[in-house]
């Protein structure tokens, strides 16, 4: 079964009198552990397909369904249930909160499920190991560089187990070398851990470490463009 189905998706914005059909009637399918990368030009639809994805919006018509809750039914307060056990996010500017440290920002959404402050400084530090800070736990955000911030963010995306990361273009504040690295930790998720990872971007090199890519055009999925990667380069190696 996919982690991820949506049928019919619509989503319309009201712009004063013009109304704005952001996404037209998608249907999509997404399994387990699949990395999925999600591109098209500007106003093509993606950040609204990410917000749908990601329970941080409902469609105007259509369903969005994540295991078997149709998302575009549920309470907002099941949405947000929803956000914190089911879904990572990583995002282009991190979103790190710069007066915590690396350890206390990967923390913070145990928090807000519960967790025991024993088990959360155990999971934050076993998280920064996993992505290569365990020797920078204490740093804030402003003392590491783009890369490592970025690992953070990524860490903090696993503080709850997850089972899908969406990544909202990941590398696009760092340069190629960094970047690559944080692709390849993103392609582990899936190889290693079993994560679906949908990454939204507009770097076909990002998208090289994907199985398949989905194009969108004007609130459309272009079908030619949901072919699986045949030649994802050294980043799967």
């Amino acid at each position: 079964m996919p982690v991820l189905r949506m049928k019919g998706v619509t989503k319309n914005y009201e712009l004063g009198k013009t109304l704005v059909r952001a996404l037209r009637g998608l249907d999509l399918e997404i399994e387990k552990g699949e990395v999925v990368a999600i591109m098209g030009p500007s106003g093509s639809g993606k950040s609204t397909l990410m917000h749908i994805l990601g329970a941080l919006d409902r469609p105007t018509a259509g369903q969005a369904v994540l295991d078997d809750l149709d998302l575009s039914e549920v309470k907002e307060r099941q949405l947000v249930t929803i956000r914190g056990k089911k879904i990572g996010f990583v995002f282009q500017t991190f979103n790190l909160i710069h007066t915590l440290t690396a350890q206390r920002n990967v923390e913070l959404p145990m928090i807000f499920q519960g967790l025991g402050k024993a088990d959360r400084v155990r999971r934050a530090k076993e998280l920064l190991k996993r992505v290569g800070l365990g020797e920078r736990l204490k740093h804030r955000p402003n003392e590491l560089s783009g890369g490592e911030r970025q690992r953070v963010a990524i860490a903090r995306s696993l503080a709850n187990d997850p089972e899908i990361i969406l990544a909202d273009e990941p590398t696009g504040n760092l340069d190629t070398e960094t970047g690559n690295a944080v692709l390849v930790l993103l392609k582990e998720l899936s190889t290693r851990d079993g994560k679906t990872v949908i990454l939204v971007t507009h770097d076909p090199e990002a998208a090289e470490i994907a199985d398949r890519v989905i194009r969108l055009r004007d609130g459309c999925i272009d079908p030619r463009s949901e072919q699986p990667q045949t030649d994802r380069g050294d980043r799967n190696a």
